[in-house]
């Protein structure tokens, strides 16, 4: 079991606001100006990021999770915006993107550097991201991500492991859950280690089990609805000197045996689907 459980009750007094109740919305609004299928390739995007589309696959990624063009989506610590480059624009017109990002106040330096990169990013281009809500994530001061219960979705890209190594993955979760209407739905992309993994390895190597992810996510409230190998690797074994970090885009090794992490590629990945109940 996890232990150190964030109870609902003692969540709920870290809210400045008030939980108040939503059904899930129907979603017969209009569609996004652009699919997803152009937004992957549209000129807006960091040139360097358009190539990653063969490891990441977010076309079929996004359409797993549901997501439709007049939903309110949450990205759970964007980044630099590799994804926010197709959600924003997707949901602009007639849905809500909030970009739940690193906080200035937060204590690892390189966070509120990246939050200044995203800024500018946005800022830079009003007409792709005018429409985006940037609120900041830092457990346990900020946790109020969007207003309670308004989100149709959460999506959160390879950040699990991250949070475990802070010892924050509850709190992260109870967020999540505050956030989305009941039936709204939690989409989560992680590294997978092993199924025999220890705490040790994922609180090292970047690389979490499935079974730890659920458990998770069970225990902030959240029903399991479906998996997905749409961002599976078979040619990952998972154990690398340097973690997951050993292979692109990261190669923290160098050129030390480059080309054989450069043909296993990007790492195996889970893509697991969760709902709020109602």
């Amino acid at each position: 079991m996890i232990n150190s459980r964030l109870s609902k009750v003692a969540f709920a007094s870290l809210l400045t606001l008030s939980f108040s109740q939503f059904s899930q919305a129907d979603h017969h609004g209009g569609a996004s100006a652009l699919s997803l299928e152009d937004l992957i390739v549209a000129s807006h995007r960091d040139a360097a990021n358009i190539p990653r589309n063969e490891f990441r696959h977010p076309v079929e990624t996004l359409g797993f999770f549901g997501i439709e063009a007049d939903m309110t989506v949450i990205e759970i610590l964007p980044s630099t915006g590799w994804y926010a480059e197709i959600i924003a624009p997707f949901v602009r017109d007639h849905g809500k993107f909030y970009a739940a990002h690193f906080s200035p106040n937060a204590s690892a330096a390189y966070m509120p550097r990246i939050l200044g990169q995203f800024e500018e990013k946005i800022t830079a281009n009003p007409e792709i991201y005018g429409k985006t809500t940037v609120r900041h994530l830092n457990p346990p001061h900020e946790v109020a991500i969007a207003p309670p219960e308004s989100a149709d979705m959460a999506l959160t890209f390879r950040n699990v492991h991250n949070w475990i190594m802070a010892g924050q993955e509850d709190d992260f979760f109870a967020s999540f859950y505050a956030a989305l209407k009941p039936g709204g739905i939690l989409g989560v992309v992680e590294h997978r280690a092993l199924p025999d993994a220890g705490m040790d390895v994922m609180r090292t190597s970047g690389y979490v089990t499935e079974a730890y992810v659920k458990e998770i996510a069970a225990a902030a409230g959240f029903e399991f609805v479906a998996s997905s190998e749409i961002n599976a690797n078979p040619k990952d074994p998972t154990v690398h000197p340097d973690g997951v970090w050993t292979l692109p885009p990261n190669y923290r090794m160098g050129d030390q045996d480059r080309a054989k992490y450069a043909d296993i590629g990007e790492s195996d990945r889970m893509t697991l689907k969760f709902r709020k109940p109602m």
